[in-house]
């Protein structure tokens, strides 16, 4: 982590100069200036002296940013086989934002694990393939350029019953897979 970059970066998010820093802080210019260019390395206690006069705190400044990554290629995908489907999770870490995106590859004969309720919504798009969503009591069947749309207030899965493999974006909000 290039501590010196994220102050300057949290700085001037503020507003602040380098000399209101210092003498809000009562750290020299000088000092500030070469922490800001990563020529020397701060105390915890100057840190969080810094870190007051920017409004922040150790915990939230050297928490994980959220991922600048915009762009996803297929060799970002990391896949987990079962016997029955296929998961690639097209976002890396997805667990830590608000919907977490895959694509699921459900084979002839095979079913998705079962969603048990909990408090959030998913979507599915058939990519190819068909597919029986189980949902409330009743199935409802899917095909190529289908979609569904849930509340995960019961249990649901998918089931496969054709001859070719099934591909399905899902995309579930919060993240369960």
């Amino acid at each position: 982590m290039d501590i010196g970059k994220k102050l300057k970066k949290l700085r001037v998010k503020n507003q602040l100069t380098l000399e209101d820093v210092a003498n809000r802080s009562e750290l020299s210019k000088g000092f500030l200036s070469q922490l800001e260019n990563d020529n020397c390395s701060p105390s915890i206690s100057t840190l969080e002296d810094i870190l007051e006069v920017l409004g922040s705190s150790l915990q939230e400044f050297f928490a994980d940013d959220k991922e600048d990554t915009i762009v996803y290629t297929k060799k970002d995908y990391f896949e987990n086989e079962q016997d029955e489907y296929k998961i690639s999770y097209l976002v890396p870490n997805a667990q830590k934002n608000s919907a977490e995106p895959i694509k699921i590859t459900i084979y002839p004969g095979g079913k998705s694990q079962t969603i048990i309720p909990h408090d959030g919504e998913d979507f599915g798009y058939v990519l190819s393939g068909c597919a029986d969503l189980y949902y409330g009591g009743e199935k409802h069947h899917l095909k190529k350029g289908d979609s569904f749309y849930v509340y995960c207030n019961e249990n649901y899965y998918l089931e496969n019953n054709g001859k070719k493999d099934c591909d399905i974006i899902w995309v579930s909000t919060p993240p369960f897979f």
